[in-house]
């Protein structure tokens, strides 16, 4: 439930900082400028020139300088902020300052004094300021971030840095930052900063697993309290018609649902993504006054289950017909932006998609709170992403993605959408020390959470994939006929058939095709069909299909096109202004092939989902 502090409840308040904010990048030659100089004890504007900056938003692209898209290392954000009145006066209610995720390294000041530091992009990070803020009631609060995106071996994802030192060849100074991932590394604090308050006794976690017997729904929870001892709780389960349905007065236990309403996927049901909502209130006192905080949390109640052949969404064979996406679009890069996560979600329902995986990092809790609202299943990805280096297998790079994975865990273990963790994307798991890490990495994560099956995306030789014989689910990744025999589809129905025999054949488990695909430049167009039009896309994708419709009988669960929509990537000579593997363009406009996956996701979901009249003909919508 950590993730889900910022809502504001009776006894909360919540104060967004998103807006423009102070910005300066330090563009010394070692990038350590700011802290030689202490950037954080005075206002930014004293230490040299600075821009505006909005935020949430990646700065590389927000500029008319080239430097600023391609920057590497440290910048600086800061915004002064009056805090109310209130908050400061009551020393009974704490304050804190959290950040959505900024990306990759952050330090954070408040009036110059540092409050906290935070390894990773992606995941929250908050910091409890309340006795600062007091020292002087009458000064604004000015908060610094500095954001480092310097990606090394031991980071995820990871990276190297390269100095050119040949004068006859470089500039002074001259570096590039190296990664082993296809996407741009966008920078910067991109999800949302809040100031928001809880009591001083408060709801400090909630951890709820559900399962269901018959017609009876089971909510096994556990509530952690910070600041009080002793404390008392009530935990009241809601339906969406404001009844409560049952309650308790334990820290922990299980709520009995009688005629329970199941959470299900989009599609699959004629009402997916049905949700309670569970009140925790807690009362508390000490020698000077009583405490009293509530939160609710949305609670969905369903089952997941693998087998040896099938992936079972209460108790009924769930069949992933969805999309790879990425948090990716013009001008705001990886910032969070509603009007892009609603129309997203509205082109996911128009295509007919019931699923998707967050590759190649964890997406904002915004989207997830989304998905579990509209049925949406999710594939729940961390960033690691590129782990190609064999100097990234050690025991510092473990011990950060263990990390990580509990950071993620933490964050989503209570959203009923996320149905399964992916602990990586196409490492290099065919090298020796891979198999002790995913095995160290993906035990770890079931002990995190017992109650879902672990995986990660492989593109490795089906016979020296060290980490397979540890997931429980298959997640494959292939490319027929563009990066393999390029231009020659025919060989697509021969190869897909003997990657899936073969996976299939040494594991005996549950296939995901988790990634296919072909660029396409929108409004490209030949026929006989060439790589890169409309066409070829088509194709390619008729080609895996015919497949997948073979192979869906028996052991291939799902089918996940790469991807969503066109990305920025790094220049290089195969990326014109990005990858455009999308189905959609950058700006969310169709290419030819949306309308033939739109037609199979519905024919699909006619198949295998019990829909409701109006949602048998996508015409409709």
């Amino acid at each position: 439930m950590r993730h889900h502090k910022k809502t504001p409840s009776s006894s909360r308040e919540v104060k967004d900082l998103s807006g423009l904010w102070v910005f300066r990048a330090d563009k010394s030659p070692d990038r350590n400028q700011g802290f030689d100089e202490a950037w954080y004890k005075s206002r930014l504007e004293q230490t040299g020139p600075v821009i505006d900056m909005p935020v949430p938003a990646s700065y590389n692209d927000i500029t008319q300088d080239y430097t600023l898209r391609d920057f590497i290392g440290w910048v600086w954000y800061e915004r002064e902020v009056v805090v109310p009145t209130r908050w400061i006066a009551d020393e009974g209610t704490r304050v804190v300052l959290r950040v959505g995720s900024a990306h990759y390294y952050s330090v954070v000041w408040v009036n110059g004094v540092k409050v906290t530091e935070h390894e990773g992009g992606h995941l929250p990070f908050e910091a409890e300021i309340g006795s600062l803020i007091r020292k002087d009631p009458t000064m604004l609060c000015r908060i610094t971030i500095a954001v480092n995106n310097t990606l090394t071996l031991q980071t995820l994802p990871p990276g190297t840095i390269q100095h050119m030192t040949d004068r006859t060849m470089y500039p002074d100074g001259f570096f590039v930052q190296n990664i082993y991932f296809d996407f741009f590394n966008y920078a910067g604090i991109h999800r949302p900063v809040l100031l928001y308050t809880t009591p001083k006794a408060y709801v400090d976690d909630i951890t709820v697993v559900t399962d269901f017997s018959d017609n009876t729904g089971l909510v096994r929870y556990k509530v952690s309290v910070q600041g009080a001892a002793p404390a008392t709780l009530k935990v009241t389960l809601v339906d969406k018609d404001g009844h409560c349905v049952v309650s308790s007065s334990e820290p922990s236990g299980v709520l009995k649902v009688v005629d329970v309403k199941l959470w299900w996927p989009y599609l699959m049901h004629d009402t997916p993504g049905y949700l309670y909502s569970m009140e925790v209130r807690l009362m508390a006192a000490d020698h000077r006054r009583t405490y009293e905080d509530v939160y609710t949390l949305p609670v969905g109640i369903r089952r997941v289950n693998v087998t040896s052949t099938q992936f079972l969404i209460n108790n009924k064979p769930f069949y992933f017909h969805g999309v790879n996406k990425h948090e990716d679009s013009d001008i705001r890069g990886k910032g969070l932006d509603w009007p892009l996560i609603v129309k997203d979600f509205n082109l996911l329902k128009w295509l007919g998609a019931n699923s998707f995986r967050t590759s190649h990092y964890p997406y904002a809790e915004e989207i997830l709170q989304m998905c579990d609202r509209h049925g949406i299943v999710v594939i729940d990805e961390c960033p690691g992403v590129g782990i190609k280096d064999i100097r990234s297998f050690g025991n510092t790079s473990l011990a950060h993605h263990l990390d990580v994975m509990d950071e993620l865990v933490r964050r989503d273990k209570n959203h009923p959408s996320v149905v399964m963790w992916s602990v990586a994307n196409e490492p290099a798991a065919e090298m020796p020390p891979a198999e002790n890490y995913f095995k160290t990495l993906i035990k770890y994560t079931k002990a995190l959470d017992p109650t879902r099956p672990v995986t990660y995306i492989t593109d490795s030789n089906y016979a020296r994939d060290r980490g397979a014989p540890y997931v429980d689910v298959i997640c494959v990744n292939s490319y027929f006929s563009w990066y393999h025999d390029p231009g020659h589809v025919e060989v697509i129905p021969i190869q897909l058939h003997t990657q899936f025999e073969n996976w299939f054949g040494k594991y005996e488990k549950p296939i995901i095709q988790s990634e296919y695909g072909a660029d396409v430049v929108s409004g490209l167009h030949s026929d006989p069909p060439m790589m890169f039009t409309e066409e070829y896309q088509k194709v390619v994708l008729q080609n895996y299909h015919d497949v997948f419709d073979q192979k869906r009988k028996q052991y291939v669960i799902g089918e996940l096109i790469w991807n969503f929509a066109d990305f920025m990537t790094a220049q290089g000579v195969t990326r014109v202004v990005g990858n455009k593997k999308g189905i959609f363009t950058r700006q969310r406009q169709p290419k030819a092939a949306a309308f033939i996956l739109k037609e199979r996701y519905w024919r699909l979901a006619n198949e295998t989902g019990r829909l409701p009249p109006w949602t048998k003909y996508p015409c409709s919508l």
